[in-house]
Formats: C-alpha cells, sequence, structure tokens
C-alpha cells in the first residue's frame, strides 16, 4: 500500500463516523419539526455519508481478510438510504420499518465484526462491539413504541402539547447518532496512546499491524 493511502487510517474513520453522526444527531436536536418527513431525510443522510467512510476503510485502511463488515456496513446503508431517500416515500410506518431494520442489521454485523476482532486482540474490537450493541439497542427501542402512539402532555405556562409515536422514534434516533458520535469521538482521538504503548512493549507486533491497515 502506498504512503498517501497509509496516512488514512482506522481513528480517521472513526473520526469521520463520529462528525456525521454529530451533525445527525444536531440537526434533529435543533429541529422543532420531528416529523417522519425530517426523521427519514435526516437519516438517509446520515447513512450514505457513513457508507462513504465504511467504503474508504475497506479500501484504504483494512487488510483483504478484514473487508467483510465494512463492506457489508456500507451496503446496508446505501439500500436503507435509498429506500428513506424518496420524499413521496416518507411516512411514520416507513420510519419505523427502515430505521429499526437497518439498526437491528448493521449493529448486527458491527457486533459480529466486534466478537470476531476481539478474539484475534485487535485493539478496535471494543469500539466495533459498542457501536453494534448500541444500533442493536436501537432497534428494540423503537419497535418497542406502540404503533399510532398519542398522548397530550402540559407545561405550566407553556401550554398543552401532543408527543406521538413518531417524535418519539425520530428523538430516539437523535439521541443514538449524539452517543455514538461522542463514543466514536473519543475513541478515534485516543487510539495513538494505545499504539504508542504497543510499539514499546512489542515491536514486532507493532510492525506487522503497520502491513495490515496502518496506525489504528
Amino acid at each position: 500500500m502506498s504512503a498517501p493511502a497509509r496516512a488514512f487510517t482506522m481513528r480517521h474513520v472513526q473520526l469521520l463516523r463520529a462528525l456525521f453522526a454529530a451533525i445527525a444527531a444536531l440537526m434533529i436536536t435543533f429541529s422543532s419539526d420531528h416529523s417522519a418527513a425530517v426523521g427519514l431525510s435526516v437519516f438517509s443522510g446520515f447513512v450514505f455519508v457513513s457508507a462513504l467512510a465504511h467504503v474508504l476503510a475497506a479500501w484504504l485502511v483494512l487488510p483483504a481478510g478484514s473487508r467483510w463488515s465494512s463492506i457489508l456496513l456500507a451496503a446496508v446503508g446505501v439500500v436503507a438510504g435509498m429506500a428513506s431517500g424518496i420524499p413521496a416515500w416518507r411516512s411514520d410506518d416507513l420510519f419505523f420499518i427502515v430505521v429499526s431494520g437497518w439498526a437491528l442489521i448493521s449493529g448486527g454485523i458491527e457486533l459480529l465484526a466486534g466478537i470476531r476482532a476481539r478474539r484475534t486482540g485487535d485493539l478496535l474490537a471494543r469500539d466495533a462491539i459498542t457501536v453494534g450493541a448500541l444500533g442493536i439497542l436501537l432497534a428494540v427501542v423503537l419497535l418497542l413504541i406502540p404503533a399510532g402512539f398519542l398522548q397530550e402532555y402540559t407545561i405550566e405556562k407553556a401550554g398543552t402539547f401532543l408527543l406521538s409515536g413518531i417524535i418519539l422514534g425520530v428523538g430516539m434516533f437523535g439521541g443514538y447518532a449524539a452517543i455514538v458520535a461522542v463514543f466514536l469521538g473519543i475513541a478515534g482521538l485516543t487510539p495513538k496512546r494505545v499504539d504508542a504503548d504497543a510499539v514499546a512493549s512489542d515491536p514486532d507486533h507493532s510492525a506487522a499491524s503497520a502491513e495490515h491497515g496502518g496506525e489504528r
């Protein structure tokens, strides 16, 4: 692999994913409209750009035997992004079907990849397991929200408001994106210390790691 390619590492992939998740979380947080149209619009953009990050990881960072999870995650993201990217299709039901389906499948893929990576002592295994588990948790939470849920609530001096299932669902996705952004942001900024410890304790291992994707 050429020197410019090695300059792009898994740390950069994590930071890219954190950035995209943070943008999605901010868009939902600061939007007063938590409808299916807004939720699916943000979700569509999020999964498309996240798919790009996975493609870059498979192309520039990961060795041949470890690319399967990134390729699958990119494919699932593209399909989910296409399904949610058509304005005429955006409805409450589509939001719950597409977002929960994407969260369950992508979370399962990343969780499995993390478990397999942990067996080989990969330092990134914990990150993959955590993000995968968060995806599965999002899917479960969305599936537990009752269809057609509506509830009025009153805030003193502010008025009466209506809480619906889609508002909860879009809010849950925003919360998921915020947690993933913080977790991957921290993970992307901290591996340098871990790598330095690995180099000091096992120079041969660090050289082998450089051949399999470079700095992580």
